[in-house]
């Protein structure tokens, strides 16, 4: 598979781009390429490059571009996931599905009843080590742009930054009718930027729901089965994969 490195745009120019920060050293020094190879490059706002290696230098990868195209990769809907922080390492495993299932964000959320208590210089390395998941999950994936994973928020403030969204839904186990659940999914417009609450271990408590749904929020049901917060993020994006693509 090809080598894919993003960029933004303004790092594209007159038939150049011009890579430089760590992706510098990892085209170097770990890959080893050498002048006159390949890689496909992103802008993060919908081009791809095929790009050959003119130069390189200390800080910088120059590279020509022989051929450019648009991004078909994405989801046609921008999805939001909204997830309470899980224990251990499965807030890595979920960063890395999402990305490849199209994620657009990913907000990890305090709650309730989650595990997980994080200070403030602990949630800076954490959202770091989470971006870097996320950009090595979506050149796997062979996605057009890199979900950005933000700091972790308090579920009301989450509820706060998901309003501006289109559709927001809370898979809950008490909600029973998969009929009207079916519906709501059916019935969303392809376009339109969706937003999803997902429970950590133990899920979500009665008053934080109700929230939620003050906030406009649609309870739906995943099922008669009780999902892990791990499957319940991966089930609920397959489907809005599923309807979106």
């Amino acid at each position: 598979m090809m080598q894919r490195f993003f960029v933004l745009p303004t790092q594209v120019k007159e038939g150049k781009v011009h890579i430089t920060g760590n992706d510098v050293n990892h085209i170097k020094q770990v890959l080893r390429m050498k002048i006159g190879e390949q890689l496909e490059v992103c802008d993060s706002s919908g081009k791809i490059y095929l790009c050959v290696i003119k130069s390189y230098d200390l800080k910088e990868v120059v590279l020509q571009i022989e051929k450019e195209w648009k991004n078909d990769t994405e989801l046609l809907s921008k999805i939001y996931l909204f997830q309470g922080l899980p224990k251990g390492d499965k807030m890595e495993f979920i960063i890395q599905k999402a990305v490849e299932l199209g994620v657009y964000e990913i907000i990890p959320m305090k709650t309730s009843r989650a595990v997980v208590k994080l200070d403030v210089k602990k949630a800076e390395k954490k959202a770091m080590r989470w971006n870097g998941i996320s950009e090595s999950a979506a050149k796997q994936s062979g996605r057009g742009l890199i979900p950005r994973v933000k700091e972790v928020m308090p579920m009301k403030e989450a509820l706060a930054y998901a309003k501006a969204l289109d559709i927001l839904l809370i898979p809950y186990e008490l909600a029973a009718d998969m009929a009207e659940s079916k519906a709501i999914i059916k019935k969303m417009q392809v376009g339109r930027s969706i937003g999803i609450f997902i429970g950590p271990e133990g899920g979500f408590e009665q008053e934080e729901v109700a929230l939620a749904v003050s906030y406009g929020a649609r309870m739906i049901t995943l099922g008669k089965r009780i999902l892990r917060t791990e499957t319940a993020a991966m089930a609920m994006l397959a489907i809005l994969m599923y309807e979106m693509e």
